[in-house]
C-alpha cells in the first residue's frame, strides 16, 4: 500500500503501470510486487476503490478488511508513518463477514463448472486453494495465516496431495524463476481436483458459519483476482 499526495489522474496511473512493467522486465521477482495507491486523507472510506497493480494487471479495488488487519498486525514500513493511524481498525465481526461474503459471492461461483477452464491456470489453482485454507482458519479461530502455512493447513484438510505438492514446488521450490509447463493431462487433472476440493470445502465452511454467534465487535489480507466475464 502506498499513500500518494492526491488522487491519481489517467496520465499518472499510466506512468505507474509502466513503472511496474519495467520493474518486472528488469527484475522478474517484481511480478510478486502488488501495490494499492491510496490518496492521503482518503483512507477512512473503506469501500472506495483505489488504483492497484496486482497479478500483472492494473485495476481498482478497496483496501479490504483482510489487508487492513494484516497491516495492523505486521506492516513493514518502508517510508513515512505506520498505517495503523491512517487506516480504520477492523473488528473480528467485520473480518468474518467480509470473508464469508468473499467466499459466497466470488469464490463459490468461480468453482462452478462454467468457470472450469480458469482452473487450468496456475494462478487460479494457487489462489483458490490457498485462499480457502486461509479463510477456513480465520473463520475458525480468528487468526490470519501465511500462504506457506496455508499449504500445511491444506494437508490437514485432506487436500489432493499432488495439487499441494505442485503449489509448493512452484511457489517455494529452489528455482522460483523457472516454472516448467506441466503436461496437459496433469493440468486437466489438477484443475478438476482443485476446483472440486475448493467448491466442496467452501460449501461446507459457509454452512458451518452461516449464523455466527452474536457478540460485541472488538478490534483485535484474501487476494481477489479480476474475474473474466462469463
Amino acid at each position: 500500500m502506498a499513500l500518494v499526495g492526491t488522487e491519481l489522474d489517467d496520465a499518472q496511473q499510466a506512468e505507474l503501470r509502466a513503472v511496474h512493467e519495467r520493474l518486472i522486465a528488469d527484475v522478474p521477482l517484481a511480478r510478486s510486487l502488488h501495490c494499492t495507491y491510496v490518496p492521503q486523507g482518503d483512507t477512512s472510506d473503506t469501500a472506495r476503490h483505489h488504483p492497484t497493480w496486482a497479478q500483472g494487471e492494473w485495476f481498482e479495488r478497496p483496501v479490504t478488511p483482510v489487508s487492513r488487519r494484516e497491516l495492523a498486525l505486521g506492516a513493514v514500513v518502508l517510508h513515512g508513518p505506520p498505517p495503523v493511524g491512517p487506516l480504520p481498525g477492523v473488528s473480528d465481526q467485520e473480518l468474518a463477514e467480509f470473508i464469508r461474503a468473499e467466499l459466497e459471492d466470488y469464490w463459490l461461483p468461480v468453482t462452478g463448472s462454467a468457470k472450469a477452464e480458469l482452473w487450468l491456470q496456475d494462478i487460479w489453482v494457487d489462489l483458490g486453494m490457498l485462499t480457502f485454507a486461509r479463510a477456513s482458519v480465520t473463520l475458525r479461530d480468528g487468526q490470519l495465516i501465511t500462504k506457506g502455512e496455508a499449504l500445511e493447513e491444506l494437508r490437514s484438510m485432506g487436500a489432493p496431495t499432488a495439487v499441494v505438492d505442485d503449489i509448493r514446488r512452484r511457489r517455494y521450490g529452489a528455482d522460483l524463476l523457472k516454472n516448467p509447463s506441466a503436461s496437459g493431462d496433469f493440468r486437466a487433472r489438477r484443475a478438476e481436483q482443485a476446483r472440486k476440493f475448493v467448491r466442496a470445502g467452501i460449501t461446507t465452511l459457509l454452512a458451518e458459519h452461516e449464523n455466527p454467534p452474536p457478540g460485541p465487535a472488538h478490534t483485535s489480507r484474501l487476494t481477489r483476482r479480476p474475474l473474466p466475464p462469463a
